[in-house]
């Protein structure tokens, strides 16, 4: 095992928001990239450029999905690649059975063979197995940086087909949340999609299983951190909402876990609440790997979690200067029109002790106590009760808008206003 940060969140639970901001640690209105599909300024440098520049080899396998497009056929030109050393990838895809790739070496589009988490993990086990492979004499090989991008978990939700039996539930198995509600077609709808749902996770996991067996056979594993997260979760019939994009504990938790095996240098192992957010996870990031984070990344450095006291990694890392944030910022920003989701856009916070915070333009909505209503069941928003944490998190809202520069219309909210 390794650290879990348990309240790790996506703030911004959307495709291209969250890619752009992963790479960047720049919020999406800071760095243009506000909705799905969208592109990525090439002009604006990722985390494979700290990491070229400190000697790192980076590689990027997968889903990319920064270049503007939803097609399928669209192809992502070598200089809107983010500046990594290899890429071999895809702008979008929804049909986990059909993949194409190509990249560096092989620019006509191929079909991968089998399902896509399969593939791609193939794809990064022979891409690490020729660059460690290529060691020196003296068992030196570049340090390298590499990104495993796959669609799964993700609509359309349907089972892996490997053959594998493992995988398929049938849906009058699956145990719903008690926040989905007693309603037929809800309940029928959450059931078969979980059942496909959870078949993916499983793929999922089996595959991370794959890589770190293979870095034992490269002999890297006591060196390697594996970094595990998701860009969004998924609602699936949660509060009879779907997919991504709302506020809901479903739709905004991800997992996130940092992984090395015992060597040399043990990390930290456990849990944690730090509120980890997307523009977060590329100073983290480069703080296990020792590298100052550069001036304009905005997110905080939390690899002090992961290093035990007196390990090199990390140490260089200007982001530990800042203050380590108390909340998380979210944002839906422009007007979304999905089936079953929410379609306003919103803004919200999530503080360390677990209040959540969310508003609508001009008027607040939610205000959740989720470390002792982890299901969202009460929503507490216009309880006078709650008045006092309604206006701190409306405080703390107001400073992250204004700090981020962000141009959103929050609600009046004055102590009177809100007795």
């Amino acid at each position: 095992w390794g650290m879990r940060f348990d309240c790790a969140v996506s703030g911004a639970p959307w495709c291209c928001p969250f890619r752009a901001s992963l790479l960047t640690s720049l919020y999406p209105h800071q760095s243009g990239v506000t909705e799905t599909p969208k592109p990525l300024d090439p002009a604006i440098p990722t985390i494979a450029k700290p990491l070229r520049e400190a000697g790192y080899h980076t590689a990027w396998i997968g889903k990319w999905h920064l270049d503007g497009s939803n097609s399928v056929t669209h192809y992502v030109a070598p200089e809107r690649r983010g500046g990594f050393d290899y890429w071999m990838g895809y702008e979008n895809n929804n049909n986990q059975n059909e993949v194409y790739v190509y990249g560096t070496g092989q620019e006509t589009p191929r079909r991968l063979p089998g399902y896509e988490t399969d593939a791609l993990t193939e794809l990064l086990i022979g891409h690490l197995q020729e660059h460690v492979g290529n060691r020196s004499s003296d068992g030196e090989y570049q340090p390298f940086f590499a990104a495993l991008s796959v669609q799964p978990p993700h609509s359309p939700y349907v089972t892996p087909t490997t053959g594998d039996q493992r995988y398929y539930h049938h849906p009058a198995d699956i145990r719903l949340r008690p926040n989905v509600p007693e309603v037929e077609w809800v309940k029928e709808k959450a059931a078969l999609d979980l059942a496909g749902y959870y078949g993916m996770v499983e793929n999922l996991d089996y595959n991370v299983g794959r890589i770190r067996d293979v870095l034992k056979e490269l002999d890297v594993d006591r060196e390697t951190y594996i970094i595990f997260f998701s860009d969004h979760g998924d609602c699936l019939g949660s509060h009879a909402q779907w997919a991504k994009s709302s506020p809901w504990e479903e739709a905004v938790k991800i997992p996130f876990i940092v992984f090395k095996e015992d060597g040399a240098t043990p990390m930290r192992r456990g849990k944690n609440d730090a509120v980890i957010n997307h523009v977060d996870i590329a100073p983290t990031t480069l703080g296990l790997c020792g590298i100052a984070a550069p001036e304009w990344m905005r997110g905080y450095d939390y690899s002090a979690y992961c290093l035990r006291s007196g390990d090199k990694a990390g140490t260089a890392s200007t982001a530990t200067a800042k203050p380590e944030p108390d909340s998380a910022y979210m944002q839906q920003i422009p007007y979304k029109k999905h089936a079953h989701s929410v379609n306003r856009p919103w803004r919200g916070v999530l503080m360390r002790d677990g209040w959540k915070y969310v508003c609508m333009p001009g008027h607040d909505w939610l205000l959740f106590d989720t470390k002792n209503d982890a299901y969202e069941m009460a929503n507490v928003c216009f309880d006078i009760t709650f008045a006092k944490q309604r206006e701190r998190c409306h405080t703390r809202l107001a400073q992250w808008i204004a700090d981020t520069g962000d141009d959103f219309a929050l609600p009046s909210l004055t102590p009177e206003a809100a007795r």
